[in-house]
């Protein structure tokens, strides 16, 4: 086990030691200490490595990830895991706005409540929150999909594309072309691998799936009453 104390190491040699790791390394578990809600801890790695940080963290934590796989044992700020393109994100506490935008892969699990804007532009990234998320979540999500284990906020899926998104408790409204639709046998399939990884004891028959209407972004004047 690797140990970077920030409280010892300046916060920029921490990253520069993360990302130097690659996938030939034999240095492949790390621990944070006292991160004291920095900012950009742990962006832009590119390796098969464990990195745990004990404590809450700040701005866009976990940015940019590929292959790696973090833990954070607290709660985040604002853009964490945004750009995510691959490995395991898991947030033990809260999470603020906007986790998880323009996310291409991975996935990310937020085991407390995410803010608003949870999922913006998401692009093929898995999210799975325990709790509820806040308004305007998946807005203009494009591909990916998104498991809530509580409940969501006003203009849910908001512009939709193609992202696929499952909720568990109530919905506030859905947004412009977000409807619900059929649970088929493959979404329950779906839904149960996700739990599965994001360690949810959640049972798939009680969520209901929400997607896009496709009318949006085939605009066709005879709709414009629809918006």
């Amino acid at each position: 086990m690797q140990i970077i104390d920030l409280d010892q190491t300046d916060l920029r040699q921490a990253n520069a030691q993360l990302q130097n790791q690659n996938t030939a390394t034999k240095l492949t578990a790390w621990q944070i200490l006292n991160p004291k809600g920095a900012h950009a801890i742990a962006v832009g790695l590119d390796a098969p490595i464990d990195v745990t940080v004990e404590g809450s963290t700040g701005y866009y934590c976990a940015g940019m990830n590929k292959q790696a796989r973090l833990r954070i044992n607290g709660s985040v700020g604002p853009g964490v895991a945004e750009n995510m393109m691959s490995g395991t994100v898991i947030i033990e506490g809260d999470a603020s706005q906007y986790a998880g935008a323009t996310g291409h892969g991975g996935l990310l699990v937020i085991k407390g409540n995410a803010s608003s804007r949870c999922g913006i532009s998401m692009k093929g990234i898995d999210i799975v929150v325990h709790g509820n998320i806040g308004h305007m979540s998946a807005f203009m999500g494009q591909s990916g999909t998104m498991v809530v284990c509580g409940d969501a906020g006003e203009a849910l899926g908001d512009s939709l594309y193609e992202a696929k998104l499952f909720v568990r408790g109530a919905v506030k409204s859905l947004g412009a072309d977000c409807i619900e639709k059929e649970m088929r046998p493959e979404d329950l399939a779906e839904v149960q691998a996700l739990l599965e990884r994001a360690e949810s004891t959640a049972k798939p028959s009680e969520f209901k799936r929400y997607g896009s209407a496709r009318k949006l972004y085939n605009f066709d004047v005879d709709h414009a009453g629809d918006y």
